[in-house]
């Protein structure tokens, strides 16, 4: 991909946005399997949207914890792979975490928890931080120049 001049394309962006937060989904159930499907009866939405499930004081709180940091570098590398862009990589989680809270909203109501908050801004920093690192990596890599003249 050329990085040359910037083309808006918002059907791009949110095909993007779409496909992260897919992603990030997947992945969050697949850690959360891991995780805490075993501690539990039943593994439903109830872990992954209402602020309650998250707690420090309960093995399965923390267990969730670490499907939520766990999933916050699968996110790094999941920009990497569909944004590739540094300069995108906060905006991107931001907006990842903004429809989270909003899915949240929708389930168990407004997240009182402190830890929930903690929780979602340590997630939302590194999944920005080493999404952003990942695509500068990239991004300062030397490009490559063939030379055309024949070695003598």
């Amino acid at each position: 991909m050329f990085y040359g001049t910037v083309v808006w394309d918002p059907w791009l962006i949110v095909s993007q946005i779409v496909c992260l937060q897919c992603l990030y989904y997947l992945s969050l159930g697949l850690f959360m399997w891991i995780l805490v499907g075993s501690r539990v009866p039943r593994l439903t939405l109830f872990y992954f949207f209402d602020f309650t499930a998250l707690s420090v004081s309960t093995v399965t709180g923390w267990c969730i914890l670490g499907a939520f940091f766990l999933n916050a570098l699968a996110g790094a590398g999941y920009m990497f792979l569909l944004v590739e862009r540094a300069k995108k990589c906060l905006d991107f989680s931001a907006t990842l975490y903004i429809i989270h809270l909003f899915l949240c909203l929708l389930y168990g109501g407004w997240p009182s928890s402190i830890t929930w908050w903690v929780s979602n801004g340590i997630g939302l920093a590194l999944m920005a931080l080493l999404g952003e690192w990942l695509c500068i990596r990239r991004e300062l890599r030397d490009i490559p120049i063939r030379s055309s003249r024949a070695s003598v």
